[in-house]
C-alpha cells in the first residue's frame, strides 16, 4: 500500500504523504497526472500489453504524454539498450521469457526518465539469477541519480545489495537500518 500511496494510486485515509517535498493530499485532480509522470512503476505482474508488441509497451508512457515521434524512438530504443532487451522491438510479451518481460517492464517505467522508480516484488517471479540481474539494473539507475524504492520479502537480495532498509509492519514504519543489521530488525518483529 505504501508505493500505491507514494504514486498516487490510492489515497491515503488519513495521514499525509509527501513525494518529491509535496502534500500528495493537496494536489488538485487536474495535477496527479503530471505529479505521477515524475514517478516510475515497476510491477510484479508486469502489467504489459499482450496485443501490443514491446516497443509499444515501452512508449505508452511517453505516447501518453504526447512526446515527439522521434523522441519516442530515441527514448525507447535507450530504454531497451539499458535492459538488454534492443532488437526485441518488435516481440509480443507473450513470445518473452518471464525475466524478459519484467525487463519490458522495468523499460517502460524508466523511459520517461522518471528522478523516482518504485519496484512492488518485481523478482517475485523470477529465479535467483534474473533477480539478482533485475537488482543490478536498479542499482545502475541509482548510480545516475534515480531514487529506487523496492518493496521485496528476498532478505538474500536486501543483504547481497547492501541499500538501506526500511522495515514497515501493520502500515508503521518500524525502523530503517543498513543491511547487516537485518537479521536483528527482522527477528524483533
Amino acid at each position: 500500500t505504501v508505493l500505491k500511496l507514494i504514486a498516487l494510486l490510492e489515497r491515503p485515509t488519513r495521514g499525509n504523504v509527501l513525494v518529491h517535498g509535496r502534500n500528495t493530499n493537496a494536489l488538485k485532480s487536474r495535477h496527479v497526472a503530471a505529479f505521477r509522470r515524475r514517478i516510475g512503476v515497476v510491477f510484479q505482474d508486469h502489467r504489459l500489453l499482450p496485443d501490443r508488441p514491446v516497443f509499444d509497451n515501452v512508449a505508452l508512457p511517453l505516447a501518453v504524454a504526447a512526446t515527439p515521434l522521434k523522441e519516442i524512438d530515441k527514448r525507447v530504443r535507450a530504454a531497451l539498450d539499458q535492459v538488454g532487451l534492443l532488437g526485441r522491438e518488435r516481440s509480443l510479451p507473450q513470445e518473452l521469457s518471464v525475466g524478459e518481460q519484467q525487463r519490458v517492464g522495468i523499460a517502460r517505467a524508466v523511459v520517461s526518465k522518471p528522478p523516482l522508480l518504485i519496484a512492488d516484488e518485481p523478482t517475485g517471479n523470477l529465479d535467483p539469477d534474473l533477480s539478482l540481474e533485475v537488482m543490478r539494473l536498479f542499482r545502475r539507475f541509482q548510480d545516475v541519480g534515480v531514487t529506487v524504492i523496492v518493496a521485496t520479502h528476498d532478505l538474500h537480495l536486501v543483504r547481497e545489495f547492501g541499500q538501506r532498509v526500511i522495515v514497515l509492519e501493520q502500515g508503521q514504519v518500524q525502523g530503517g537500518a543498513p543491511p547487516d543489521t537485518l537479521p536483528s530488525l527482522v527477528a524483533t518483529r
